[in-house]
């Protein structure tokens, strides 16, 4: 089992900017990407961003290139989500997901609230 704990969101005015943590604990077999998702009110739930184990390639949402940028610090079994030039358009629910080789090493972090307001 793993579990993913999210932090950092809040409360940001438009063109601020926020970096969301999410920290893992448990096994790390299996994982080969860690990835953050968004779901913002009535929409469905999107891709924003991931970065693969073995290389640290990342890749990101057409939405997002450029303003967000992923990390990982494997000593601390951490990624980080930096988010820049934040717009009322981001303004969602953010989870981490570990991407399993398979569906069984597949986990979700509880989500953590992003909201771009002035």
């Amino acid at each position: 089992q793993v579990r993913l704990v999210e932090s950092g969101g809040g409360l940001v005015q438009p063109g601020g900017s926020l970096r969301l943590s999410c920290t893992a604990s448990g096994f790390t077999y299996g994982r080969a990407a860690m990835s953050w998702y968004r779901q913002a009110p009535g929409k469905e739930r999107e891709l924003v961003a991931s970065i693969m184990i073995t290389n640290g390639r990342a890749g990101y949402a057409d939405s997002v290139k450029g303003r967000f940028t992923i990390s990982r610090d494997d000593a601390k079994d951490t990624v980080y989500l930096q988010m820049n030039a934040l717009a009322s358009e981001d303004t969602a629910v953010y989870y981490c997901a570990q991407e399993g080789t398979g569906p069984e090493y597949d986990f979700w972090g509880q989500g953590t609230q992003v909201v771009v307001s002035s």
